[in-house]
């Protein structure tokens, strides 16, 4: 069934496919918008798709059409202020564009390619067709949430899991379809392009280990799985009362709230799900295990600089919510572009801070849009970033990465503690 429509999408003339395209991005802005007003933690009857502010004049259904309605909306600036109305819209009309430019970038001119490739011969692969679209796909979705994680977490400085959750399940999903989900590496690593691979988990060290295919793989796999699930649950170790009662009440915390039995249901459906791909093998078993791995990864990287800023500021260095958010970046894209991303995103934080104060005056700008802002500049960038630059000197570095992580992460925890210890002397 996918195949025919697949078949049916590429009948459909160029032009056609981009207006259609345009059209799917109004009402992805429209479900961003619905998202960013309802899903966040204190909503706001703004979405004309939720219930109306009391108030407030009845809905009509013009209020409803993507774009046209935020203008009929506009009777309601005396609730929501005066220009609650432009943001919205300029998402629905930013998607609109976005999500065709993609797809031509993606599908059409090759951008994810090395420029060297980027030729008639190499765009017109059967295979190269296939993987663009699937590649495409996973892309615009994760855009729509990021637009949508990114706007909440300027209004609240928080990310819903609503969004990360269902977001990560999509992208184990999308990978464990076909390990073509993953973006293009060329090879060799650090010269000129003559061939392609992808950006699964054993990049840039190829072949691939033989053990991850073995039961290796599937225990890395499912403890993978349950740190995510672990992860999502609330935990507290409260040391005061010593150690005994600290497990005690980390214990009843992670039942605390009615949706453990939830989150409990989601772990042992993984487990079964993970078990049955890995039975699978193949480009299934492949592509799930380089989402999970990218999963790990991305959120991994976030969760240990957040323990140990937290620790050596003696105060939460940022929230939970830009965890589950990179470790659902990590899913889509692999751990190459997770981290990338990250070493991407204080650049994409230089813009997005100056460009928020002007408009707001608001200093503090949260973690996660910047985040999202080095996921977007990775894949724009792809070839620039990953095939010239991260991998030749991950290749290059080989095992040291690792430990040269583990002493970057020391060393900030080191500099934070100090300047902690500064503040307080001078500012006591």
């Amino acid at each position: 069934m996918g195949r025919l429509v697949f078949d049916f999408w590429l009948t459909l003339s160029l032009n056609l496919r981009l207006a259609l395209l345009a059209i799917l991005g109004l009402l992805s802005g429209a479900f961003a918008n619905h998202v960013i007003y309802t899903w966040c933690w204190f909503a706001r009857p703004i979405s004309p798709w939720a219930s109306p502010s009391p108030q407030a004049p009845k809905r009509q259904a013009i209020d409803r059409i993507p774009l046209v309605g935020w203008f009929s909306l506009r009777r309601e600036a005396e609730l929501h202020g005066r220009g609650f109305w432009i943001r919205p819209v300029l998402i629905e009309i930013g998607l609109a564009i976005a999500i065709p430019a993609l797809y031509i970038f993606e599908t059409q001119s090759g951008g994810l390619l090395a420029e060297s490739l980027r030729v008639p011969q190499v765009l017109s692969m059967p295979w190269l067709i296939t993987s663009g679209h699937r590649v495409f796909l996973g892309h615009a979705v994760l855009l729509v949430l990021m637009v949508a994680a990114t706007f909440i977490d300027f209004d609240e400085q928080t990310i819903p899991d609503e969004i990360t959750i269902p977001g990560t399940l999509f992208a184990l999903l999308l990978g464990s379809i076909s390990d073509w989900g993953f973006m293009p590496i060329s090879l060799p690593i650090g010269g000129p392009a003559v061939e392609l691979t992808r950006a699964t988990f054993e990049a840039p060290w190829f072949p691939a280990l033989g053990k991850w295919w073995t039961s290796t793989g599937l225990l890395t796999g499912l403890a993978i799985w349950s740190g995510w699930c672990f992860a999502l649950a609330d935990r507290r170790l409260i040391l005061r009362k010593g150690f005994a009662k600290a497990i005690e009440f980390f214990l009843a915390g992670l039942v605390r709230h009615r949706t453990w039995k939830l989150l409990l249901a989601i772990w042992v459906a993984g487990l079964i799900a993970i078990s049955i791909v890995f039975q699978l093998g193949g480009a299934h078993w492949h592509g799930l295990f380089s989402a999970l791995v990218g999963l790990a990864v991305g959120g991994g990287v976030i969760w240990a600089i957040r323990i140990i800023a937290s620790s050596a500021m003696g105060m939460e260095a940022m929230g939970f919510g830009d965890v589950t958010l990179m470790a659902m970046i990590g899913a889509f894209l692999g751990w190459q572009a997770a981290v990338a991303a990250f070493f991407l995103s204080p650049f994409a934080a230089i813009v997005i801070v100056v460009f928020q104060y002007i408009i707001t005056r608001e200093p503090r700008v949260p973690f996660g849009p910047y985040l999202c802002a080095g996921a977007a500049l990775t894949v724009i960038g792809w070839d620039r970033v990953m095939n010239q630059w991260f991998l030749p000197n991950l290749f290059f570095l080989g095992n040291f990465i690792l430990w040269l992580c583990l002493a970057m992460l020391g060393l900030m925890g080191a500099m934070l503690f100090v300047w902690r210890q500064i503040k307080q002397r001078l500012f006591a």
